[in-house]
């Protein structure tokens, strides 16, 4: 794997790991499930499907991102917006 892949794979991994800090059923439940999603394409060779892995990584990110932004907006709803 060319270093620029390896430091992308890394960059992602920490960031995710960064946004599980806050997952609603905690840290404990998201990081051995990232670990083990980022470990079973550790043997991966193949250029193209390594930027496919990173792609997804990504979306998951944004995804999660979403979540985030969405809980927030609930609870800052619920305390400003009566009967809501």
């Amino acid at each position: 794997m060319p270093p620029s892949l390896r430091h992308q794979v890394i960059a992602i991994y920490k960031e995710l790991l960064y946004l599980g800090r806050e997952y609603p059923l905690g840290y404990g439940y998201f990081r051995p499930r990232l670990h083990r999603a980022f470990m079973a394409r550790a043997t991966e060779r193949d250029e193209d499907k390594i930027r496919q892995g990173i792609r997804k990584a990504e979306y998951v990110k944004k995804e999660i991102e979403a979540l985030y932004y969405l809980k927030r907006y609930r609870t800052l709803r619920k305390r400003y917006v009566p009967g809501a």
